[in-house]
Order: structure tokens, then C-alpha cells, then sequence
């Protein structure tokens, strides 16, 4: 069947560019990070907005919308049988963060890419799902299971709106989420996340800030001190305080997704190692140094004594991703992703050991990896249309990164981003500054959408 409507993929495709675009803008142009609970928004106005916006645009493509509790919302199609395929993508987004040469939240098209805040994780891929129903629509494609696209709020923030939705409705039969690349994600690593949290040290940090979210690097990050004859270094630059005899200490790095930290240079670490290298700080602050100073050593875990590697996934990665301090203590955020053969709980408990009296493991989060036989019969599905529309020969993979895929009986994650994209200097990787997206790949991604999800109801769920 889903060969028969390929001539009219293309023709809709190419008929609809213009408005993809115009429509991803409508949502990238909300800022939806993570905000204050309000009554009908649980994760604050921004996701609120976005996920409004989106069921509106579902709306007058004449779909069938719906949402639950403010945290999940949905557009969808009957299917002739009681079992349902589903696509999920997420209106939240991580804070834009600095190194902008543009607002974040006005999205601009550049030399065939769009620039802004969530055109790529992961408002784009969701406009790229509605457009995928609107073809089933228009097309009155017979289906033999419902078509749902799930449109999430706190992906970026632990995921609680797909607990929250589970938890009062029936899970769909198989689920793909375009939050990753192509060509098809059946796996993804464990992940740890936890605070290594300083005693009040009362010496010559005065203050400690850096990094805008947990799962990515910070490109700066600042400490003030007392202290004098500090002299600028490489990546680092010094500013006077306000009170005489105080400097701010400023770290200069390069962000990146906490998965794929290969590349980026942590602000954090620059600093605790420039504040290490001169001295700076009493004996509780330098040994709570020595432990930040070891994670950010490395991003394979080695210097941390957690490194791990199975063979199945990619190398356990770690990272730093934000620091504060909060009455006196320091509290710099890690965020680790890891293969079958260690636990969060090792994690936690080497980071313990390793700590010892320097510094607290607390607020512990653990996730445990997920993993889907590659010959499994959707799976297939899926990545004989990826090789069909694109003409490569690819086979499924594993990653580090952590999508809504983990959450489901059946479920893995599908696009639409590329392990060899190539990105100009002008745009930026997921989670970074200047977050691109090729305008190219995403009519292609659409493309391949359509035609997996006419071939899904080929397939016995």
C-alpha cells in the first residue's frame, strides 16, 4: 500500500515547504522553557503557550485534538481497530542559553537553515508530525490502527508529562519519537543525574554560577573570590567585584548536548581548574575542587573511575552541566549516560567513595537503558523506509541521548537530525547556541514520516 502513494508524498512535500516553515516559526517563537506551575500549566506559561499553539495548527488542519491535564496534548486519527500508532515530540525546550548572534526565539531562515531555539529539539520534528497526519487526512489513507502525534511539555525537565500520561491512558501499541537522528534509535544508555553539593566552606569563594541546564555544557561560567594577583589565562578572563579585594573569575568554553560532549569544553572546569592552578580558596573549597576537577577531567568517566564500555553502546559519557551556590554551599550538577555493563547505583556509589567528606552525592536520579531487537517487525519498518527514501543501506543504532522512546512497551526513537551532519558556522547543535536545522532534512524527514507511518499499518501489532 504505502508504495502507491509515493508520487502524492512527493507533490505534498513540495507543496507544503513554505508552510512547514512558517509553522515551526509560529512555535520556536514562544519561549517554552520550564517555568513556575500554574493552574493548567504544569510546567510553567512557556510550554503552555507552545503546546496551545500546537494543538491550534492541528486544529485547522481539521485533526481531532486533545490534551491531558495540560501536561500532554495530541492530534489524531481513528484507525478501524482498537490499537494505536503514535509519534511523540515535546513543546519544552532547554533555556537558550548564551553565544547567540540572534534572539533565540525568532526563528530566521539562513542560507537553506532555520536558526532558533527548538527547530531541531524539538518543535520542528513536532510540526513535521502534524504535517505527517494532514497527509493521511487529505488522502483519506485507510487505517487500520489510530494515529496519535503526542506533544509533550517537561521532556527537557525529567519527563514527567509522559508519566503523568500513562499513568491515565492506555500506552500505544508502538511508538516513534523524532528527538534523535536517523536512521533508527533501538536503543538508548542509562542515565545518572545528581548534585555533588559542598559543607559551608566560609573561605574565598564568595559565589558560583554557571551553565543553563543539567544536560549541557556550559560555554561560561563565573566564580567570585577574594583574593589578589590573579592574573587572565587562557580561556579565562578576570573583572573587579564590587567590594574591594574580590574578582570575578570567568570561564569561556564551548557548549554541547551532555550525550555527545566530544568537541565542547566545559566553562565550569576552566574555572575550577584556574582557581585549583592559583590556590585559591581554604581547605574545604580546594578539596571540593579536586573532586569537580576530576569530573570535568574527562568526558568518558576515567578520571572519575566510572568509565564504562559494552560493546552494544557507545562509551559511558559525564558531565558537569550546572553549578550554583545556595546558602553557602556549592552545588555543581552531573549528568551521566551509560551502557548495560554498569548501574546508576555504581555511578553513585564510586561518586560517594570518591567524595568522601569534600563533598555530598544528593538528589540522585537514575534511568535505567532500554534496548529493542533490531529485527523486530517496526523496526524494520522504519528503517526500510529511511534506506528507501534516502537510497542508503543503514541498519539501526544505539545512543547516549535520552528520549520519551524509554517510557514505552515498544517504542524507539527516529529522527530527524544526522550522526554526519555537517554544521555551518553560523548554526549551532541541539542544546547550544544558535540550535540549526536544514531545511533540506526536514522536508526529507517529513517525507520519510508519512511514508512509515502508511507502512506501519502494513505490519500485525
Amino acid at each position: 500500500m504505502a508504495n502507491v502513494y509515493m508520487d502524492k508524498i512527493e507533490a505534498f512535500v513540495r507543496a507544503n515547504e513554505e508552510n512547514v516553515i512558517r509553522d515551526i516559526k509560529r512555535l520556536v517563537d514562544i519561549p517554552s522553557v520550564a517555568g513556575t506551575p500554574e493552574p493548567g500549566a504544569p510546567n510553567g506559561a512557556g510550554p503552555a503557550a507552545a503546546l496551545k499553539e500546537a494543538l491550534a495548527l492541528a486544529g485547522e488542519m481539521g485533526l481531532a485534538t486533545g490534551e491531558f491535564e495540560g501536561h500532554m496534548g495530541w492530534a489524531e486519527l481513528p484507525g478501524s481497530t482498537d490499537k494505536q500508532i503514535a509519534t511523540i515530540t515535546h513543546m519544552d525546550v532547554v533555556p537558550a542559553g548564551n553565544g547567540w548572534t540572534g534572539d533565540p526565539f525568532n526563528m530566521r531562515v539562513q542560507d537553506g537553515w532555520l536558526i532558533g531555539r527548538g527547530v531541531a529539539d524539538d518543535k520542528g520534528p513536532g510540526v513535521l508530525c502534524l504535517y505527517a497526519l494532514k497527509f493521511l487526512k487529505e488522502n483519506n489513507v485507510p487505517l487500520k490502527y489510530s494515529v496519535r502525534a503526542l506533544l509533550g511539555t517537561s521532556e527537557e525537565t525529567g519527563m514527567e508529562d509522559i508519566d503523568r500520561y500513562l499513568a491515565g491512558n492506555r500506552a500505544p501499541d508502538f511508538c516513534f519519537s523524532p528527538d534523535a537522528e536517523f536512521p533508527v534509535c533501538n536503543g538508548e544508555k542509562g542515565h545518572f543525574r545528581a548534585d555533588l553539593v559542598s559543607p559551608v566552606c566560609g573561605g574565598q569563594v564568595l559565589a558560583f554560577e554557571g551553565g543553563v541546564a543539567f544536560n549541557a555544557v556550559p560555554d561560561r561560567a563565573a566564580a567570585l573570590v577574594r583574593a589578589e594577583g590573579l592574573l587572565p589565562a587562557e580561556n579565562i578572563t578576570l573583572e573587579p567585584g564590587e567590594e574591594a579585594g574580590t574578582v570575578w573569575v570567568r570561564g569561556w568554553g564551548k557548549s554541547g548536548h551532555a550525550a555527545m560532549p566530544e568537541g565542547t569544553r566545559n566553562a565550569i572546569g576552566l574555572v575550577v581548574d584556574y582557581l585549583l592552578a592559583n590556590k585559591v580558596g581554604n581547605e574545604a573549597e580546594t578539596a571540593y575542587f579536586e573532586v569537580l576537577h576530576k569530573l570535568h577531567a574527562s568526558t568518558d568517566g576515567s578520571a572519575l573511575g566510572i568509565a564504562a564500555d559494552d560493546g552494544l553502546f557507545t562509551p559511558l559519557t559525564v558531565i558537569g552541566g550546572t553549578m550554583k551556590m545556595e546558602n553557602g554551599r556549592m552545588l555543581q550538577s552531573v549528568d551521566s549516560r551509560f551502557p548495560t555493563n554498569t548501574t546508576g547505583e555504581a555511578i553513585r556509589d564510586t561518586l560517594t567513595a570518591l567524595c568522601g567528606s569534600a563533598a555530598a552525592v544528593e538528589n540522585v536520579g537514575i534511568a535505567v537503558p532500554f534496548y529493542i531487537a533490531a529485527d523486530a517487525a517496526p523496526i524494520r519498518a522504519l528503517i526500510d523506509t529511511y534506506n528507501e527514501v534516502t537510497g542508503e543501506n543503514a541498519e539501526p543504532f544505539t545512543m547516549g541521548g535520552g528520549t520519551y522512546a524509554r517510557h514505552f512497551p515498544l517504542a524507539v526513537s527516529f529522527g530527524p537530525e544526522r550522526q554526519d551532519l555537517q554544521l555551518p558556522e553560523f548554526a549551532g547543535p541541539m542544546h547550544g547556541a544558535n540550535e540549526g536545522a536544514k531545511i533540506e532534512h526536514l522536508m526529507q524527514a517529513l517525507k520519510i514520516y508519512i511514508l512509515a507511518l502508511v507502512r506501519l499499518q502494513e505490519i500485525d501489532l
